[in-house]
């Protein structure tokens, strides 16, 4: 009897003390979204065992098992296609194609750009280059002498115009001429940087930094710092630079262990980060209102009709309000990464447009006139690296380049524009108009019977798709064929600079317009009765399965070495 008792009296011993900890891993696991992209060790290991295949010349064309005059009538699209690339893009693509093998970025970046299975005759024959010679208003000119409204935005760096960032950089080395790449000493310009930032970030103290990843990271390990905790918390999907704590999952070849990935506008987040006393930061992207859970759209990754997406400002403001709510009562640091949106939907930021402040905000390089920099704000009981009453607790933080005096000219040039009439004017019902243009966009493509629309937050856009198909990877082409620059992600995210007059826009649609009709007219978007989404999937699915398990189909065969019979047709 004794002995029983004790056994029990043991159990719910051991049952008392491991329930707390079961309770937690329960939130946590409540608060993961279900795709790959919130479980990080699953997406690495699936990424392992993913085979490489790719489509024959024959099922290139008909991978959705479309009729053979619909498969015939694509190639001849694909071939005129291939000619118009080889003639106009030749000088371009030349010198791209002198240095790719040196450039490892070029590499990947042409390899990804389309879904991995029609991936090699896409480069053999649609390749456009990597070179452009200048730039003029919201346009690029290639070396072939190609003048295309360009939609990359240099990644987010061009808020107000490539001719607005010339001047800052022009203007700004003469500025600190005098001084040269004196380092470790400060240009006095910066100090003017300095009492601008505090004003725009409503924050105490600034550090500089090379690029906006090692803002985060400075950010991160402050935060750490002074909670003494252990844990970030990013949302999934969320992009704060390659490091790897803030990048789980497939692209980092290490395990994060200090990193918790949780559903982004989530009551159940919420609920872990009430319930924990070992997190000591949130990391918020503000971009993810526009795709929230969802990684940055790529064509690369359009196996079928892609995720849906759009943005509601009103829900993200409220979310926003509950997670500073919740930060607040249990003494969390909130942290903003600004470093792709700042000042594109406000003079103050997203901080301004969503009305929420942080407790740190970083900001990119477009702060510093389109040079490299990476900025940090905080609070001041947050940015210390030192302990007053512990002089070997230290937070060690460096940068060779750190407030390098030509970035820092070119950041007093752009702080002190963005209080002219001429900048404060991009501003005036900036949702307004970007929202009325995408609007009219979609009008346009509902009535040219095109089942392609876009999505977007101000000027950073998507292109949805709104039926089921295998190709629609293939509209980045023949946006580029109507003289659109995309970056090497595609359609997945346009992004405008906000000196694009109504007769620029007006151009642009043109172009976006008659690319989707010419490839409505070429057969991509044919629709059967059994091209379902979840009928594509299921069947790249069982394509994968036998490649891994090396008994390949009639669909893993790749096209052979130089020449195709594509070019036998011509």
């Amino acid at each position: 009897m004794t002995v029983t008792i004790f056994l029990w009296l043991l159990g719910l011993g051991v049952f008392l003390l491991i329930a707390p900890r079961l309770l937690l891993r329960l939130q946590l696991s409540r608060a993961k979204h279900r795709s790959l992209a919130g479980h990080a060790k699953l997406s690495r290991r699936l990424a392992r065992l993913m085979p490489h295949y790719e489509y024959d010349e024959s099922q290139f064309f008909r991978a959705d098992d479309a009729p053979e005059e619909v498969g015939e009538q694509r190639r001849a699209a694909f071939r005129r296609l291939a000619g118009l690339y080889a003639h106009r893009f030749a000088n371009t693509v030349r010198l791209t194609q002198e240095v790719q093998d040196e450039i490892s970025d070029l590499q990947f970046t042409a390899r990804y750009r389309v879904p991995f299975q029609f991936s090699r005759l896409v480069r053999q024959h649609l390749n456009a280059g990597s070179f452009v010679v200048s730039s003029n208003g919201p346009t690029t000119t290639d070396l072939d002498g190609n003048r295309r409204y360009d939609l990359t935005g240099s990644y987010g760096v061009n808020v107000f115009g490539y001719d607005f960032y010339k001047e800052c950089i022009e203007r700004g080395s003469t500025r600190v001429r005098d001084l040269g790449p004196v380092l470790g000493a400060y240009h006095p310009v910066t100090a003017g940087n300095v009492h601008r930032l505090r004003a725009i970030s409503g924050l105490d103290e600034i550090s500089f930094h090379m690029s906006g990843t090692e803002a985060v990271m400075q950010a991160v390990r402050l935060a750490r710092y002074h909670t003494r905790r252990r844990y970030l918390v990013r949302f999934c999907g969320s992009y704060h630079g390659w490091w790897g704590e803030v990048q789980p999952g497939v692209g980092n070849p290490v395990t994060e262990r200090d990193t918790l990935t949780l559903k982004d506008m989530s009551e159940q987040s919420l609920r872990v980060l009430r319930s924990r006393r070992d997190i000591a930061c949130v990391l918020v992207n503000p971009l993810q209102a526009l795709h929230p859970n969802a990684g940055a759209p790529s064509d690369s990754t359009l196996v079928d009709s892609g995720p849906r997406t759009s943005f509601d400002r009103a829900a993200y403001m409220a979310w926003l309000e509950r997670l500073r709510q919740v930060c607040s009562e249990r003494s969390i640091v909130l942290i903003f990464d600004e470093v792709f949106l700042g000042f594109r939907l406000a003079p103050g930021g997203a901080q301004e447009y969503f009305g929420i402040r942080a407790d740190m905000v970083t900001y990119g390089k477009t702060v510093a006139g389109g040079l490299p920099i990476g900025v940090l704000c905080g609070r001041a009981p947050l940015m210390k690296r030192f302990r007053e009453d512990r002089p070997a607790d230290v937070c060690f933080a460096r940068g060779t380049f750190n407030s390098h005096p030509y970035v820092m000219g070119a950041m007093a040039e752009f702080l002190e524009r963005l209080d002219t009439p001429e900048i404060q004017a991009c501003y005036r019902d900036l949702d307004a108009v970007w929202n009325g243009r995408a609007a009219r966009l979609n009008d346009r493509l509902r009535e040219a019977g095109v089942q392609v629309r876009v999505a977007n937050l101000s000027s950073v856009w998507t292109v949805c798709y709104l039926q089921p198909s295998r190709y629609h990877w293939m509209f980045q082409y023949y946006l580029r064929a109507e003289d659109l620059a995309l970056s090497w992600v595609g359609t997945g995210r346009l992004i405008f600079s906000l000196d694009y007059s109504e007769v620029d826009f007006a151009a642009v649609a043109d172009r976006f317009v008659a690319a989707a009709r010419q490839m409505l007219q070429d057969g991509w978007w044919w629709q059967g009765e059994t091209l379902t989404s979840r009928a594509i999937r299921r069947r790249v699915l069982l394509e994968m399965f036998r490649a891994r398990v090396h008994r390949p189909s009639d669909r893993s065969a790749g096209p052979p070495a130089g020449k195709t019979a594509l070019d036998s047709k011509a």
